[in-house]
C-alpha cells in the first residue's frame, strides 16, 4: 500500500481483532489506530494522532489526512453502527481497503456476555458488519476479504499471509509474535483487552469459550437466532488460507 491509502479491519466484537491489531502494530509500517469509530460513538470523543475528534465525518477526514503522510491501519468493532461510513462512497471504495473478521456467534455472544451481562442484540454486531460489507461490495464491485477467528487460531501464518496478499502488502512472519502487556492504544477500553494483553501470539487466550452456555440462556439464544443469518452471509465469503 502507498501513502494516501487506508486499511480497515471491521470485526464483530470479541473476534480476536485486538490480537490482529497487535500483529499490525508489530509490523511497524502502518500508523495503527485502535477502534476510533466505536470509541467515538461510545464516549462522544476520540483522540486520533493527538487531535480530539467529536464527529464521524471529522474522523473520516482525519484518517484521510494521516494517510497522506503514511499508510493507516485501523481496526474497529461493529457493536455500534456508523452512518457516516455508510454514506461515504469514496471511503468505501477508492480511499480505503476494507477487510472483515468474524467468529462463531455462540463464542462471540458468550465472550461478550462475560464482560457485559446486559448485552443487547445489536451489540453482537454481525448485522452492522454485513451492512458495511455490502456497502463496500457495492462501491468496489467485488466482495472484500473475510477471515475467521478460527482460521487465525488454527493457522496464523497462512491466514495472515492470505490477508496480506488480498490487501497488497508484504507478509512479515516476525509480526506473528509480540511481547505480552497492555498497550496505550487500547485507552478507555482496557478491560475488554485483558486476555490479549497476556498473549504473545494468536494461539493465546482461554481454551473454554463458554459457547455452550448460550443455548441454555433464553435471552442469549434469542440474540443468537437474530444474528445468525448475518453471520452466515459473511461466512459464505470467507477466503481459505
Amino acid at each position: 500500500m502507498t501513502n494516501g491509502q487506508i486499511l480497515a479491519l471491521w470485526s464483530a466484537p470479541r473476534c480476536r481483532s485486538t490480537a490482529f491489531f497487535r500483529m499490525m502494530l508489530e509490523r511497524g509500517d502502518f500508523q495503527a489506530i485502535h477502534e476510533p469509530f466505536s470509541n467515538l460513538v461510545e464516549f462522544g470523543t476520540v483522540t486520533v494522532a493527538g487531535r480530539s475528534i467529536t464527529g464521524q465525518d471529522e474522523l473520516l477526514s482525519r484518517l484521510r489526512e494521516l494517510a497522506d503522510t503514511r499508510p493507516v491501519f485501523f481496526k474497529d468493532t461493529t457493536d455500534e453502527r456508523y452512518p457516516a461510513v455508510l454514506a461515504d462512497a469514496g471511503f468505501l471504495g477508492r480511499d480505503a481497503v476494507h477487510t472483515f473478521l468474524i467468529r462463531t456467534p455462540q463464542e462471540t455472544i458468550a465472550s461478550y456476555a462475560r464482560l457485559n451481562p446486559a448485552v443487547r442484540t445489536d451489540q453482537i454486531g454481525f448485522e452492522h458488519q454485513l451492512e458495511i460489507f455490502e456497502a463496500v461490495r457495492t462501491a468496489t464491485g467485488r466482495a472484500p476479504f473475510v477471515m475467521t477467528a478460527e482460521q487465525l487460531l488454527a493457522d496464523p501464518a497462512g491466514t495472515v499471509r492470505a490477508f496480506c496478499a488480498a490487501v497488497g502488502i508484504d507478509f512479515r512472519p516476525a509480526a506473528l509474535s509480540w511481547q505480552p502487556g497492555h498497550r496505550p492504544e487500547w485507552g478507555p477500553s482496557q478491560r475488554w483487552h485483558e486476555e490479549v494483553s497476556r498473549t504473545s501470539g494468536f494461539d493465546g487466550g482461554p481454551v473454554n469459550s463458554g459457547a455452550g452456555s448460550v443455548a441454555g440462556d433464553p435471552r442469549l439464544s434469542a440474540i443468537l437466532d437474530y444474528q445468525w443469518p448475518f453471520y452466515q452471509r459473511l461466512l459464505e465469503h470467507t477466503v481459505r488460507a
